[in-house]
């Protein structure tokens, strides 16, 4: 039986922080360059605390608890989008793909645009387990270590080419990675992608169709699977005509205005 207070509710709250939040850092991300250190301290104080509201809310499995160990999670997600799409945490090469390149060379070059992010994504969610270790709410940790897997097989995906790499979201001084992109197809590997998440999402849905109501275990597994479905919305972006400025359009307004002028 579906509940209000914990099914819907975390589906909401999920949905909401994902479009704004995605929202919020793009807009950061596609302003001028000027504003970048700024934003990088706010979006640092804002990781910080949020690692700290990991660390205290696992040793609570109130639902309260569960809520803000997700939300903290987001923050230090959040720091970590900000810290690469700015370019201060991307990788060692900042330039053009050899075009000459294939098989091994290749994902060799491009690796490097994004190693640095990758470490430190993989360190802090080795941190945030061993934080959580033992510790009567993980949620915190696993919404960290889902968001990373799925982040890392998009990226892969794109690497070896999906049918549509809309990147309007890509800040200027980041449109280097798209020469990185594998050509325009349908792979096998998306398809397994999309199928694996979508696996995963039943399997959440499940437990959270099978814990007791209005409990903790409830509402977590329903933010996991909100958040798992998604990683495979964003997966079928990648297979299907759609461009990101159909929903996150208002956090681009200078290059909304460039349109206008254009126009």
């Amino acid at each position: 039986m579906v509940s209000w207070s914990g099914h819907i509710v975390p589906f909401i709250v999920t949905v909401a922080i994902w479009f704004i939040a995605t929202g919020l850092i793009a807009w950061a991300d596609n302003r001028e360059r000027s504003t970048f250190s700024r934003s990088l301290v706010i979006g640092g104080t804002a990781g910080i605390t949020g690692l700290v509201v990991i660390l205290v809310a696992s040793l609570s499995s109130e639902v309260w608890a569960v809520y803000i160990a997700f939300i903290g999670a987001l923050m230090v997600w959040g720091w970590h989008e900000l810290s690469f799409l700015t370019g201060a945490a991307a990788g060692p090469r900042r330039g053009l793909a050899d075009p000459g390149l294939t098989g091994i060379a290749r994902f060799r070059q491009a690796a490097a645009t994004v190693m640095h992010h990758e470490v430190a994504l993989a360190l802090t969610a080795l941190l945030l387990i061993s934080l959580s270790w033992n510790a009567p709410n993980q949620i915190g940790a696993t919404v960290f270590v889902l968001m990373f897997a799925m982040r890392l097989i998009s990226k892969i995906n794109l690497f070896v080419g999906v049918p549509n790499t809309t990147s309007e979201m890509l800040p200027e001084h980041l449109a280097y990675l798209k020469t990185y992109f594998g050509r325009n197809r349908m792979t096998v590997l998306l398809g397994l992608s999309v199928i694996g998440l979508g696996w995963m999402s039943a399997w959440f849905a499940a437990l959270a169709l099978a814990a007791p109501v209005g409990s903790a275990a409830m509402v977590g597994a329903s933010l996991l699977f909100t958040l798992s479905l998604l990683g495979v919305l964003e997966h079928l972006f990648l297979a299907l005509p759609f461009r990101d400025g159909m929903l996150w359009g208002w956090a681009l307004p200078t290059r909304a205005a460039a349109q206008t002028t254009k126009n």
